[in-house]
């Protein structure tokens, strides 16, 4: 059953809502600069997506800067990782430890509480603690007891309902307690919670925060989602030539980006789901999908488009 805070959201949602659409594809890897990061933005007024500071390597630092001095008003902002970690299906984040939270900006606080002298809004000290640790797959075949669910019929970690509804989609969503492989998105979730805790009060994080009448918002984001709907398969979602992102743009009804010849794939993820984003963001069934209880938006939150 839809929650009544995804009802009320559909109805308020409106043409028009949001002037602009920005993608971040984010990094939870060691170090200040990350490769790995891209942020795109585009205007309601159709034309294609751009980068933001197309040269040099963003810090995570300065994307958080970024989100609380520079974002223009009234954006819809997509995050690429995981805004929370899997509750509905143990009843807490961490079963069988007093200190987990009941909600996803306790947990959020709790990350900043533990890895406040981790620099460059790392998580070192999160995954390697004594207790938190045994929550999570680490590299070197270090898994921890608490790992899997015992109900669950897989070895492959704990999911959300929103990651279950992604691989419904055709999608092949990890666990954020894994944190091994180079698809995992643990360490870069648990990286963001940081900045989220950091942005709480200033920036609402859709569906942990209600969506306001006016003003940006920040919504958790599946950049396959995004090339699904250009034409693209999940296991093809990777662009790494304009040409190829011009056709999943022009798929979406977006303008082609000018220029030609290879472009990082982080570029791409972030061009393409900033379009992609200004296409769906009036569908008042994204933001009311049938997975998502209120108890699962203020725990787990939701990735916007899984439905």
């Amino acid at each position: 059953m839809v929650g009544q805070e995804a009802a009320r959201t559909a109805r308020l949602m409106r043409p028009g809502r949001f002037r602009h659409f920005a993608a971040i594809d984010w990094s939870g890897a060691a170090g200040e600069r990350q490769k790995g990061i891209a942020v795109a933005i585009c205007g309601h007024d159709g034309g294609p997506p751009r980068l933001v500071r197309p040269t040099g390597a963003w810090s995570r630092e300065g994307v958080l800067d970024y989100l609380r001095r520079e974002l223009p008003g009234d954006t819809l902002v997509g995050l690429d990782l995981g805004t929370s970690m899997p509750f509905a299906d143990c009843g807490a984040f961490f079963p069988g430890w007093e200190r987990s939270p009941a909600d996803a900006h306790g947990l959020w606080a709790l990350v900043e509480e533990i890895c406040t002298d981790d620099p460059h809004l790392t998580v070192g000290s999160f995954v390697d603690h004594p207790v938190a640790s045994r929550y999570f797959r680490r590299h070197g075949a270090r898994e921890g007891d608490r790992f899997h669910h015992a109900k669950a019929g897989h070895r492959r970690g704990r999911f959300r309902v929103t990651e279950q509804a992604q691989a419904a989609m055709g999608c092949k969503p990890y666990s954020n307690f894994n944190l091994v492989g180079a698809a995992q998105v643990g360490k870069s979730s648990l990286s963001g919670m940081r900045m989220l805790h950091r942005l709480t009060g200033r920036l609402p994080v859709w569906p942990i925060d209600p969506l306001p009448a006016r003003g940006s918002v920040i919504v958790e984001i599946y950049t396959a989602l995004a090339a699904i709907a250009g034409g693209r398969t999940a296991s093809r979602s990777k662009m790494k030539d304009r040409q190829e992102l011009n056709c999943a743009l022009e798929t979406l009804g977006c303008p082609p980006l000018p220029g030609a010849g290879p472009i990082d794939d982080h570029s791409a993820d972030a061009l393409l789901t900033a379009a992609w984003l200004r296409m769906v963001a009036d569908r008042p069934g994204l933001w009311a999908p049938k997975g998502m209880t209120d108890e699962i938006a203020r725990t787990e939150g939701w990735t916007f488009g899984a439905v």
